[in-house]
């Protein structure tokens, strides 16, 4: 997901805020994990009644594995990235999965002297300027890419004047 925050009360520069996409919401991953854990358990009792007596601790184990992978796969659809383009400033910083908290500038340069690269068709896009380089949206998908290619290159025409 790709949100474009204007910056400037003056109308130049942007944030670009990115977010992985998500397929489910909080209560859908809640329901999904009670459908599995119900099919578990609706298993291991059938197998406890026909004498299977590690069937029910098999099963707790597995809600157990099950709960952690579904919360481990909710808290990476939480990192996202925040892209500021301003006149005087390219920054990109990263936040963290924790409640969006930042975890720190990962690239900052002049507008004028940043290139954007896009490899591969479209399938990595970075930001480069004085021998450093950091790649940017790589978990959005291939039309969301070729999108936040197309609104960096009009952002970084705008701030650095060669839109003109």
């Amino acid at each position: 997901m790709i949100e474009v925050v204007p910056s400037m009360p003056d109308g130049h520069g942007a944030q670009l805020k990115l977010r992985p996409p998500r397929a489910l919401t909080a209560h859908q991953f809640l329901a999904l994990f009670a459908a599995l854990a119900g099919a578990m358990w609706l298993v291991a009792m059938l197998g406890w009644w026909a004498g299977n007596v590690f069937a029910p601790a098999f099963a707790l184990l597995d809600s157990v594995i099950v709960a952690a992978a579904l919360r481990w796969l909710w808290r990476s659809g939480e990192r996202g990235e925040e892209i500021t383009v301003g006149p005087d400033v390219v920054e990109v910083v990263l936040l963290e999965a924790r409640r969006t908290a930042p975890v720190g500038t990962v690239f900052r340069a002049h507008p004028y002297w940043v290139r954007l690269c896009v490899e591969k068709g479209g399938e990595r896009i970075s930001l480069a300027s004085s021998g450093r380089q950091v790649e940017v949206g790589a978990f959005l998908g291939p039309a969301e890419r070729r999108e936040l290619a197309d609104k960096l290159q009009d952002l970084l025409a705008a701030a650095s004047g060669r839109n003109r």
